[in-house]
C-alpha cells in the first residue's frame, strides 16, 4: 500500500511545477497615479520554503512593460535600475519588494491606477513557473501594510535612467 501511494505522489508531482507550492506571495499593492504619471510600481512580500528560487520576470496588462526594478545609492543620488538576472528568494528565506527598494516598475500605464481597484499580475520564476495574483491599489502616499508614513522624496535626488515611456 505504501509503494501505491509514493507512486501516486510522485506522478501527481509530475504533472504540476515542482517548486510552485513553495513559493507564497503575500501583500500585494501597488500606489494610486499621481496626476498625470506614466509609470507605477507593485511591492509584495515573496516566501519561499523550498530550494532557492529567482524572480525573472512579472507581466501586467496596465501598463506597456512590466520590469523588476531596485533602488541603489549611487554617491548620494538614489538611482531606479532594471534588476539584471532577476530577484534571488533564498531557500527557506524571504524577499520584500517595497518603497524605496525592490519593486515590479509598470512603465507606460494604459490608464491611471486608481485607488481601490485590482488588477492581475503574473509574475515568473525560473523554476517555479508563473504565479498570477491581484494587486490592490491603494492610496498614492501609501507605503502598504504596517510600514508606516509614506516617503518623504523632497530631500532625495531621483535619477530614473534610461525609462521610455512610450
Amino acid at each position: 500500500m505504501k509503494k501505491l501511494v509514493l507512486a501516486a505522489a510522485l506522478l501527481m508531482g509530475l504533472s504540476t511545477p515542482s517548486f510552485a507550492g513553495d513559493i507564497t506571495i503575500d501583500a500585494v499593492w501597488a500606489r494610486a497615479s499621481a496626476g498625470m504619471a506614466r509609470a507605477g510600481a507593485a511591492f509584495m512580500t515573496i516566501k519561499n520554503t523550498g530550494a532557492a528560487d529567482k524572480l525573472i520576470a512579472a507581466k501586467a496588462d496596465v501598463s506597456k512593460r512590466a520590469e523588476l526594478h531596485t533602488h541603489i545609492n549611487e554617491n548620494g543620488m538614489m538611482k531606479m535600475r532594471e534588476i539584471k538576472g532577476g530577484a534571488v528568494i533564498p531557500s527557506n528565506g524571504m524577499t520584500v519588494f517595497k518603497p524605496g527598494g525592490d519593486h515590479v516598475m509598470f512603465m507606460g500605464l494604459n490608464a491611471p491606477l486608481k485607488e481601490g481597484a485590482t488588477f492581475p499580475l503574473t509574475l515568473v520564476f525560473e523554476k517555479a513557473g508563473e504565479i498570477k495574483v491581484d494587486v490592490t491599489v491603494q492610496g498614492v502616499g501609501a507605503m502598504g501594510k504596517k510600514m508606516g508614513k509614506a516617503m518623504n522624496h523632497d530631500s532625495m535626488k531621483m535619477d530614473h535612467g534610461k525609462m521610455k515611456m512610450k
